[in-house]
């Protein structure tokens, strides 16, 4: 309890040794009393502003709206209150100091406007932390980003690392990982950072086409070279000319075809199907594969010299499962592009949605976890991605959480893929729009298994 001996000395005491700026208005707004901290805040004394309006510091936001020109609009004078608000307020010199404004009006027991009581917090310290802190995230942003390839893992450091030694090369690549790594990802990435990346980039999926048509497509083919050959065709090695070719899905050529492929490597020339014309091509090679070429060159499926001339410069992709700590990161690039596409405002997951997330073994890697983002849009109607929101393999658990193999996936795909006959497998595109990554997710199989299915059924690439 103050007492009384002290009077109006110990208020202005207690004004003078707060941290905080206060001041008080008169009921026309007038400045009546300024502390200390006001001062050291704004730079104005307080004879520069006893008797003027708040006007002269200029607030950038004021009971939610621009500070008004005139005392009469003040809503404070009408509303009572403001708790809380960031804004700016303009130093005497003219600089902008943000602070956190709070006001009260004061009323006589009889309800007769007396003035009003204003306070007013230098942010400044604050704000500077939180510019620290957003130039650390971006930072990190930076580092975990590598054109569009997301990951902070040591795994993924790693790869980036291999990515600008390749792109800064012009030797051939092999891209090794299991499907939905993110190879074509690491493929353009090198191409768009390596002295190509004026020129085309040509993927071409080995394992979506016959022999025959393999062949035609990779090295064109002249006018009467087989029935259906009415007119001259450049293949994709004349097209990706000065650029860069990949060869998705490497270990699915025939022997004929590596054969010929081996040719392109070492003499950087084609000859067009039904054509003795040997023609001149600048290309950059990368292949891909979900496979271990060692084990198909041991089994005698792949031409070793082949298989050496691709590995000139190898990158092998961690599976999800590997980098867990990359699972959040990932998640959260989905949402926002999700977040993008169909306009709603996704903020996160809930603990136990993240939680069957960093549990999941994902056996279809990134492209598994982003379809399960996109599942999840479809059902969330609230800010956070819930565990019933989630596809039900995640939320069950139902794959191992022991990681298949390159050979063991693929003998599991095959398995999964022959229980499709043609019959289901066009019924299943058809539900999926023909999407082959819808329809190998609702399959639980990967892409290439229903692109082989299709292959062995004679279905066409879209719908007829």
């Amino acid at each position: 309890m103050i007492n009384d001996h002290l009077g109006d000395n110990w208020a202005d005491l207690l004004l003078e040794s707060l941290a905080d700026g206060v001041f008080t208005l008169d009921q026309s707004g007038h400045i009546t009393s300024w502390n200390r901290s006001m001062s050291r805040i704004s730079g104005y004394e307080a004879t520069d502003a006893l008797g003027k309006t708040c006007i002269m510091l200029g607030f950038s936001r004021c009971m939610g709206k621009r500070c008004p020109s005139s005392v009469i609009e003040c809503e404070i004078f009408r509303n009572g209150s403001v708790d809380g608000r960031e804004c700016m307020l303009r130093h005497k010199d003219g600089h902008e100091v943000p602070v956190l404004k709070s006001a009260r009006l004061i009323r006589s027991p009889e309800g007769v406007i007396l003035g009003v009581v204003e306070t007013v917090t230098d942010l400044t310290e604050l704000y500077e932390a939180r510019k620290k802190a957003e130039t650390a995230i971006l930072r990190l942003g930076e580092m975990s980003r590598f054109h569009n390839i997301i990951g902070k893992s040591h795994d993924m450091q790693v790869v980036f690392t291999a990515v600008k030694a390749a792109a800064a090369s012009e030797a051939t690549v092999l891209l090794q990982g299991e499907s939905g790594t993110g190879k074509e990802l690491i493929a353009s990435a090198i191409h768009h950072h390596s002295s190509r990346t004026g020129g085309p980039l040509v993927t071409v999926n080995c394992s979506a086409l016959s022999e025959s048509l393999l062949e035609s497509e990779l090295f064109g083919h002249v006018k009467g070279a087989y029935t259906g050959a009415v007119r001259d065709r450049a293949g994709r090695f004349e097209e990706a000319d000065g650029g860069t070719i990949l060869l998705d899905e490497i270990g699915e050529i025939n022997p004929y075809i590596q054969l010929k492929l081996l040719r392109v490597l070492q003499e950087r020339e084609i000859e067009r199907v039904g054509d003795s014309k040997k023609r001149k091509i600048d290309i950059r090679v990368i292949a891909a594969t979900n496979r271990n070429l060692l084990d198909l060159v041991k089994s005698g499926s792949f031409r070793e010299d082949l298989y050496y001339r691709l590995k000139v410069f190898p990158i092998t992709l961690p599976p999800l499962r590997k980098r867990k700590e990359d699972v959040p990161l990932l998640a959260g690039h989905f949402i926002e592009k999700q977040n993008r596409r169909t306009g709603k405002n996704v903020s996160g997951f809930t603990a136990e949605a993240l939680r069957a997330l960093m549990d999941h073994p994902f056996p279809g890697n990134v492209r598994e976890l982003e379809n399960a983002v996109e599942h999840a849009f479809v059902l969330c109607s609230g800010s956070l991605i819930d565990l019933s929101d989630l596809p039900v393999e995640i939320r069950h658990a139902a794959f191992s959480s022991h990681a298949p193999s390159f050979s063991r996936e693929t003998e599991a795909g095959a398995r999964k893929t022959a229980i499709l006959d043609r019959s289901k497998l066009l019924d299943l595109l058809e539900q999926s729009g023909w999407n082959k990554a819808e329809a190998a997710r609702r399959a639980g199989v990967s892409r290439t298994a229903i692109w082989k299915a299709m292959k062995k059924w004679a279905i066409p690439l879209e719908r007829e």
